[in-house]
């Protein structure tokens, strides 16, 4: 029968009989398991730099072909080093001295082929600089593609994915007056463009595919989400983290919990987007460090809310900000920016329930151990505090 309620300390405490040896040792695995992903997250590398992302704007009439292309300059300095005397600033002389190895990189990771043959685009030797959402830009201007017909062609994209995998190479062409638009990534260097009319759903499907790896690749939201997740298998009762006495319940919480955050994040992803309303990225940035540490602290020593729920609601409006400056560079028709919208935001939410899957059935199979409630959820929390923290001030700092 099921297990007897003991009085304990001041707490309601259930008693149930032991758990057999491999059920502990999967807990204890899914334990040491979150700690390594802690630990992975911390990587300094591939988190504490801007968001890395790069706009390509082709535009093709017959046999004309003219474009701009937008590199990141804190990418550029990582990939090739354009910061002659390593102040950490770039000026537009140490810009104009590296011209030609920029101009010889952009020819080496940008080519299309059609028909069966490579066609390399052709750039202005003169370079300019815009300043974007998240930073300073060198603009290529795309000048022509020698041998390029009207018709399919095979784009392929490989700027900075050897170097952070984290890079998105957002990428428009307008062609005889029809627009399409997709996102390349390290996986998907290689994509094809039609000539006649573009099919709708295949960019849906690239912007859902993409919503997905904002969240699994995305270490801050991912971070954020399990921070939030993290006591969804426990109750506060007087100031004390307790386990739920059920499945249903920690369900419902959960639901709450990611339902809130989706809602606002997709709120503010749109409006944002649309350009009704807009903050610059040095502000969001570090903003989306801070609500890590908000939620982290709540976990350690809560204090404001007992459920995670509202924590997401509030923080969740920061971080549909951390994606809608992407596709505002893009200039996308209305059209196609609500479908955009619409499969990024899809994906998010098909991101977050893969992560729900996996990590709720074995959070609260190891929810009456100590272990979790000790070092998983305290330490674990004050340790993704302290790592958003440094996150925090490293945006701060270069924003």
């Amino acid at each position: 029968m099921g297990g007897t309620f003991e009085k304990g300390g001041g707490d309601a405490m259930r008693s149930w009989p032991p758990c057999p040896a491999y059920t502990r040792r999967l807990l204890q695995g899914f334990a040491r398991g979150l700690l390594t992903l802690l630990t992975f997250l911390a990587v300094p590398d591939a988190c504490a730099h801007k968001t890395s992302d790069s706009y390509l704007r082709l535009r093709l009439e017959g046999v004309e072909a003219t474009g701009q292309w937008f590199l990141a300059l804190h990418d550029l300095e990582f990939a090739i080093g354009i910061d002659g005397n390593e102040d950490g600033a770039i000026t537009w002389g140490e810009l104009k001295a590296r011209r030609a190895e920029i101009l010889q990189y952009a020819r080496e990771r940008l080519v299309i082929e059609q028909s069966g043959a490579v066609l390399v685009p052709q750039y202005d030797a003169e370079l300019q600089v815009d300043q974007l959402g998240n930073g300073g830009y060198a603009v290529l201007r795309l000048m022509s593609v020698p041998g390029m017909q009207p018709g399919d062609f095979d784009l392929e994209y490989r700027p900075f994915f050897d170097i952070d995998r984290l890079h998105r190479g957002f990428v428009m062409v307008e062609q005889d007056g029809r627009v399409q638009q997709t996102v390349f990534g390290p996986l998907t260097t290689r994509q094809k463009f039609q000539g006649d009319a573009p099919r709708p759903w295949r960019e849906f499907g690239r912007f859902v595919r993409e919503g997905v790896w904002h969240i699994w690749e995305g270490y801050d939201h991912l971070l954020f989400l399990l921070v939030l997740l993290m006591p969804a298998v426990l109750v506060l009762d007087r100031g004390r983290w307790v386990p739920v006495g059920g499945f249903g319940e920690a369900f419902v919480a959960v639901v709450k919990i990611v339902t809130a955050f989706t809602l606002t994040h997709s709120l503010t992803l749109s409006l944002a987007a649309l350009g009704w309303v807009r903050l610059p990225s040095r502000w969001v940035e570090p903003a989306i460090a801070a609500s890590i540490v908000v939620a982290a602290a709540n976990n350690a020593r809560p204090m404001v809310w007992e459920r995670g729920w509202a924590i997401a609601f509030g923080f969740g409006l920061i971080h549909g900000f951390g994606f809608a400056s992407v596709l505002d560079e893009l200039h996308l028709p209305r059209r196609s920016l609500v479908r955009a919208l619409v499969g990024f935001n899809l994906g998010v939410e098909l991101g977050q329930l893969v992560v729900v899957a996996a990590f709720l059935p074995l959070a609260h199979g190891l929810r009456r151990a100590g272990f979790y409630r000790g070092w998983i959820l305290r330490w674990g929390s004050v340790g993704a505090a302290l790592l958003a923290a440094w996150w925090m001030v490293e945006r701060l700092r270069t924003s």
